[in-house]
């Protein structure tokens, strides 16, 4: 029997018209330059980031990078601060801290870190800048492109994609400079002899760099960012957005500065498209608020120009708040009222004190922080053996660790069985700043101390003459029947 579908002619079916469906060709996004409080506030975070990204590599503190993420060493320098390993807990706090202040600014004003200090956009500002030096503003590399190649276009792309190329090397340079130092790494990279895993990341770091910011762009923030569409759900309507007053606004229309847009029926919104031309992601706010959005403010900056140019007050484009635009708030709050209230939210405060909990215990903990560290590694080949005068005894592996800069002389001790003996070649040892080393020692035991099985025993280092810088580690000592 056959099917109805064979009966349907095969020129019938447009597969033109379901790939249409399933994937939009990108459009080519040519963001206008602008100028403004908010483009300002882009540019200066722009430098600040890049200052401290480029610039931290090269201080030099105690004689060493002041910022070095040495895993071979299994060290991390901050500064004064050297972590450990065992220091994992500050590294935990430091990312519950930073999810909870990505919440935090979003709860207050949206996505201030997509629009400000995010890698994607502070990389993709870079290009731009780049880009409009070489090629000109939005219209000439509009024109640009749409020329056939000759010798000035081919000579243009290969400067922009030159200089391109050269910003994301560097990047990737430095973002291996802080795991090697970097007057080495950039010693080995002129003379060509990086290692194999330097040569993989700093190509791969700046081939993410040229390919995010110089080729996808809003891509990144479109479809690959996973911030873009969980963000929604830490929004409420008392969170500050960018938000186009259609109130105000509409009917929109064009028209001579001259005109009298009341006379006309036309809101003050005059059709000029600039709030989408200066869009780094190509979208209308003036459709309401999209996923896209950024909240980098280039659509307030614009807008706020052609309202000076035509006379009408600024902030057709502006921060606000969605009860705000609905007019829920009471008439007698006072601008500053309305601030407050906005950020005496039941989730803003939440929020703020989970951050200072967290941030408050890291602080303490590391206030007293005890730069030595001792970990005690039992012998499980020999369990216990019996020395030549009767005595008991148990093999260890001590691993000392001096976690501050300053080099210590530590002595040795054992608690926790009456008249146990700690016997080591070194009873006394000298370590260097931010050194560890291991220390064998046996610890020896009367049989008729103790009653015969496990027993607790404590191991000591204390730095001579300063008694406040001591561990403890708590091990085992097994004592069978003499």
């Amino acid at each position: 029997m056959s099917s109805p579908l064979s009966k349907i002619p095969i020129t019938a079916i447009e597969p033109n018209a379901v790939e249409a469906d399933l994937f939009e060709v990108r459009k080519s996004i040519y963001p206008r330059a602008v100028h403004g409080l908010f483009a300002s506030w882009r540019a200066a975070l722009v430098v600040l980031t890049q200052v401290i990204f480029y610039g931290l590599p090269w201080l030099i503190w105690n004689g060493r990078q002041a910022v070095l993420f040495d895993l071979g060493a299994r060290r991390f320098y901050i500064f004064d601060l050297v972590l450990w390993p065992q220091d994992f807990i500050f590294l935990t706090g430091i990312l519950i801290t930073c999810a909870l202040s990505l919440f935090l600014f979003t709860a207050i004003a949206g996505r201030l870190w997509c629009g400000y200090a995010c890698p994607q956009t502070v990389y993709t500002e870079l290009f731009l800048w780049i880009e409009r030096k070489i090629e000109g503003d939005r219209p000439k590399r509009m024109k640009l492109d749409a020329q056939p190649w000759t010798g000035r276009k081919l000579s243009l792309k290969l400067a922009k994609h030159g200089s391109w190329i050269a910003l994301a090397l560097w990047t990737g340079i430095t973002f291996v400079g802080y795991f090697t130092p970097i007057r080495t790494l950039l010693g080995e990279f002129f003379r060509f002899s990086l290692g194999p895993w330097e040569t993989f990341w700093v190509l791969f770091y700046g081939f993410a760099t040229y390919g995010n910011a110089g080729w996808m762009r809003e891509q990144v923030c479109k479809y690959m960012c996973p911030y873009a569409r969980f963000q929604g759900v830490m929004f409420d309507p008392d969170t500050l957005v960018i938000t186009y007053d259609p109130a105000r606004g509409e009917p929109r229309g064009s028209r001579s500065k001259s005109a009298d847009r009341r006379a006309r029926g036309l809101g003050d919104c005059v059709d000029c498209d600039i709030c989408v031309q200066v869009c780094p992601t190509g979208i209308d706010i003036r459709n309401g608020l999209q996923y896209e959005c950024i909240a980098c403010g280039a659509c307030i900056d614009g807008c706020d120009q052609v309202m000076d140019k035509m006379g009408y007050p600024r902030g057709l484009i502006r921060y606000s708040t969605e009860n705000a635009m609905l007019g829920k708030y009471p008439e007698e709050k006072t601008a500053f009222g309305k601030v407050v209230a906005h950020l005496t939210r039941p989730r803003v405060m939440i929020y703020a004190a989970i951050i200072s909990i967290v941030v408050g215990a890291m602080a303490v903990a590391l206030a007293m922080r005890v730069p030595v560290k001792l970990n005690v590694l039992k012998d499980r080949a020999s369990l216990v053996r019996e020395t030549s005068d009767g005595w008991l005894e148990n093999v260890y592996r001590l691993q000392i660790m001096n976690t501050s800069e300053t080099p210590h002389r530590f002595t040795l001790a054992v608690t926790g069985i009456p008249g146990a003996k700690l016997v080591t070649e070194t009873p006394a040892v000298d370590l260097a700043g931010a050194a560890s080393i291991v220390v064998p020692v046996s610890v020896r035991v009367d049989p008729n101390a103790a009653a015969p099985g496990s027993h607790r025993i404590d191991f000591e280092v204390k730095a001579e003459g300063d008694d406040t810088l001591a561990a403890r580690a708590k091990s085992s000592f097994y004592l069978r029947a003499p």
